[in-house]
C-alpha cells in the first residue's frame, strides 16, 4: 500500500486521516475524548480485557452468527449461491450487541457506572439496555418522542431490563 493510501487508512496521533479529516469536536468534549482513546488502547493491550470481550461474544451474544445456506432461492435463481449471515440469532437479534458489549466493557473498565445511549428504532437502546443489565450499571436511553410512540415495543424491553427511556 502506498504511504499516501495508507494514511487515510488509520489517523495519527492527534486522530487525524491524512492533511483533511479528524477529529473536530468541541473543546469540552475532547478531553472525554482523548481519555476514551488511552481507555481503548489499553484495554486492546491488556489479554484480560480480550479474553472477556471473547468470552461475552460467544457464550453471551452467540457468536460468531451462522450462516445459512438459501438452496431453493439459489436454484431458483438459476444457480447463484444465496447465504444468510443469522445476525437475527444474535441475542437482542442484531448486530448492535457487538457494539454495546464492547463498549460498556471499556466504561467500566474506565471506573464508569452509567451508560447514556441514543437510538430510533430502539435495537441499540436495547442492546445497550441488555447489556448494563448483565453487568449491573444505570442505562439511560434517549429517543425521540415519535421514535418512543413507533417502537413502544423496543421502549418497553428497555424498561423491563431497567432503563431509564427519556
Amino acid at each position: 500500500m502506498s504511504k499516501d493510501i495508507k494514511a487515510f487508512c488509520q489517523p495519527d496521533s492527534k486522530g487525524f486521516f491524512g492533511a483533511y479529516g479528524g477529529q473536530y469536536v468541541p473543546d469540552a468534549i475532547k478531553a472525554r475524548l482523548d481519555e476514551l482513546d488511552q481507555a481503548f488502547k489499553e484495554a486492546l493491550a491488556d489479554p484480560e480485557f480480550t479474553r472477556e470481550m471473547q468470552r461475552l461474544l460467544l457464550h453471551f451474544a452467540g457468536r460468531p452468527s451462522p450462516v445459512f445456506h438459501c438452496r431453493n432461492l439459489s436454484k431458483k435463481l438459476g444457480g447463484a449461491q444465496i447465504w444468510l449471515k443469522r445476525e437475527d440469532l444474535n441475542h437482542t437479534g442484531a448486530h448492535k450487541i457487538n457494539n454495546t458489549i464492547g463498549q460498556i466493557l471499556l466504561a467500566r473498565r474506565m471506573g464508569k457506572t452509567r451508560i447514556i445511549a441514543e437510538t430510533g428504532a430502539g435495537q441499540h437502546g436495547v442492546a445497550a439496555a441488555t447489556v448494563c443489565a448483565l453487568m449491573d450499571m444505570e442505562c439511560v436511553v434517549y429517543m425521540g418522542a415519535t421514535d418512543i410512540a413507533r417502537q413502544r415495543p423496543n421502549v418497553e424491553k428497555m424498561e423491563m431490563l431497567g432503563a431509564k427511556v427519556v
